[in-house]
């Protein structure tokens, strides 16, 4: 792949002010305010660390949660997590870019590192605009006064065009971090030299994410097989003449998916040999699971693929060459329907084919399982990495992208 943005190897960090923006967003204990996960800060510890290690003054932006949630909260627990991953001192200052914040950022010794409040706390931080746009805000125009470099960690996010994500790029020498760097390489290294046959698995709860996905790879031929589980399974079914019955049919238009019916019916005329349903699904009755046939589903939700297509999907994955998977198969967050998304993660983690699990529900499934190690890349990022394989480019890539033309 040639060389599209700068990277940290490009720049001589030693007594540079470093503003990085790094995707650090966990679950958090609705009750105790106690971060669950600490998955995203060790991702973007090695980016971290290496800009100490090689000298800079490092100013960390990060967000949490977004207005109006329940984990939406001040991230100075994070800071105290963060120095525990590093062994390094997190220093935190609950203020963005206030006089305060300036002066200690001002006061940074080389190896320091400083993490800024919720960037979200800036209510003009969630609204979507060009980097011109951005740029001219108060909270780029007041940091760019105090720093020397702009890196981007923060992939997870990547699709998102707010201020923090591509604003700095105008006027800042900018670059990807490691995260960044690393998801960029390996996805679109994989989707520029697929290996055949090519397997896409998708499922979860955005069937318009997924569906996006479908048309594009089979268009573009990387795809040979679809295999379509959870939600966009359901639509397929129901595109295809099947009758799911009245509550799953209620469920897709309930949730503004109608349209999505339409699509997956033009798809399956396009490519009518391409793309795989389940052949039975299983439902809930009476608070237990029953698997039945596609030609036989009663008026009961389905919350899983059946046995029957787990066994074929698996056979397919393992002869594949090339996997990607993104969304769990059924409701995996209860045991009796989490079968499907969890023996399909096994068949890909035992296979020899090159595979690529999105973010999300399934990443957490497959950390869940202990399988992240047999699994050739875990995406940091969902709707990133989603957003990535539908062909769709991602703002703050872009906004890279054109940085290092400029420079």
């Amino acid at each position: 792949m040639a060389k599209e943005f700068n990277t940290i190897d490009d720049f001589d960090f030693e007594n540079k002010t470093v503003i990085v923006r790094i995707d650090i967003n966990s679950p958090v204990d609705p009750s105790s305010g106690i971060i669950l996960d600490d998955t995203r800060m060790k991702l973007h510890a090695q980016t971290i660390k290496e800009l100490s290690n090689k000298g800079a003054k490092v100013i960390i932006l990060a967000h949490q949660s977004r207005p109006g949630k329940d984990d939406f909260t001040s991230l100075k627990q994070h800071a105290e997590e963060f120095s525990k991953i590093l062994n390094l001192k997190v220093n935190f200052i609950d203020s963005i870019f206030s006089r305060f914040a300036k002066e200690a950022i001002k006061n940074l010794n080389p190896h320091d590192i400083l993490l800024l409040e919720n960037i979200r706390f800036f209510a003009e931080e969630s609204l979507n605009g060009t980097p011109k746009e951005h740029s001219n805000s108060i909270l780029v125009k007041e940091l760019t006064k105090v720093v020397d470099y702009y890196i981007n960690d923060a992939f997870a996010a990547s699709h998102r065009s707010q201020i923090s994500m591509i604003g700095f790029t105008i006027n800042t020498p900018s670059a990807a971090g490691r995260v960044m760097e690393k998801e960029l390489t390996i996805i679109q290294n994989a989707l520029d030299n697929v290996k055949k046959p090519c397997v896409f698995l998708l499922g979860g709860m955005k069937p318009e994410d997924s569906i996006d996905v479908i048309e594009n790879v089979l268009k573009n031929e990387t795809a040979d097989l679809i295999l379509t589980t959870g939600i966009v399974a359901n639509i397929f079914l129901w595109a295809n003449n099947f009758n799911i019955n009245e509550i799953n049919k209620e469920f897709i238009a309930n949730r503004g998916y109608l349209e999505m019916v339409e699509k997956s019916k033009d798809l399956i005329n396009e490519f009518p040999d391409k793309i795989i349903y389940p052949k039975d699904v299983a439902i809930e009755k009476d608070g237990k699971r029953v698997d039945v046939d596609i030609n036989e589903i009663p008026n009961f939700p389905i919350f899983d693929i059946g046995v029957e297509s787990i066994d074929d999907y698996a056979k397919i994955i393992r002869n594949a060459k090339t996997i990607f998977a993104n969304g769990p198969a059924g409701v995996f967050e209860k045991p009796e329907f989490a079968i499907g998304t969890e023996d399909l993660i096994n068949a890909i983690a035992s296979s020899s084919g090159f595979s690529i699990i999105g973010g999300g529900h399934i990443a957490a499934a497959t950390a869940s399982l202990g399988f992240t190690d047999k699994m050739d890349h875990v995406s940091s990022g969902g709707g990133a990495s989603i957003s990535l394989l539908a062909g769709k480019k991602l703002a703050a890539v872009e906004a890279l992208k054109k940085a290092y033309k400029k420079n």
